[in-house]
């Protein structure tokens, strides 16, 4: 799956000229937490969060009246809080790989660019949502988390015996196993019973560490 599948179009934006007042209000009225900055040429220099916006308001030990603070918040731009340079991906990077930027950079959102021009944002609610299609989690069936040998084909022997047994196939995502010789695979079968799963395990010596029923 790549980002432009992912991402969501068309995001708010604000300039860097835009008082950090309205930026917030923004923010609230479209409940959102992130917002690129664009120059008058549409290029992205930056973008604010909720926390540049919190780093920005005056600590609760300030002498200052609402008056003044909302005084000094309107004359403070949004050029002046925002963060950059700006992480970014094109839009035709995987998704996988924009997690990982995601997570290794600790950041919540990457805008997407398509050359140079802002298209979309994706956010860590945009990649909850892929995390849901991709274990299917909207569909029922048998769920089951095992590990196979790590070699050519063993994973085609268990969708073939899935198959000769009517079982459907939702959804099936693998990652490491603590012995490095065996991949480990979370698949969700429909059509199918426990009894039949773990049989079908069995014949291929896998080893099972959950299996239950999705309603």
């Amino acid at each position: 799956m790549i980002v432009a599948k992912v991402m969501t179009k068309k995001p708010r934006y604000v300039r860097p000229q835009t008082s950090v007042n309205d930026v917030r209000e923004l923010m609230a009225k479209e409940k959102i937490g992130k917002l690129p900055v664009l120059d008058d040429n549409d290029r992205l220099v930056g973008i604010i969060t909720k926390k540049d916006l919190m780093q920005s308001s005056p600590s609760s030990g300030t002498t200052l009246d609402m008056y003044e603070i909302s005084y000094l918040l309107a004359k403070l731009k949004a050029e002046k809080i925002m963060t950059k340079p700006v992480i970014t991906v094109q839009e035709t990077e995987v998704v996988e790989e924009a997690a990982k930027i995601m997570a290794d950079k600790e950041i919540g959102c990457l805008p997407v660019l398509k050359g140079s021009l802002l298209v979309g944002i994706i956010t860590e609610s945009d990649l909850f949502r892929c995390f849901v299609e991709m274990f299917g989690a909207r569909y029922g069936g048998v769920r089951v988390i095992f590990c196979l040998d790590e070699k050519p084909g063993q994973l085609a022997k268990f969708t073939e015996k899935v198959a000769n047994a009517s079982g459907n196939i939702v959804s099936i995502v693998t990652g490491d196993c603590e012995d490095s010789t065996r991949r480990q695979c979370t698949v969700k079968v429909s059509g199918i019973s426990e009894e039949k799963m773990v049989e079908i395990l069995k014949e291929l010596d896998a080893e099972i560490e959950d299996i239950r029923l999705i309603q």
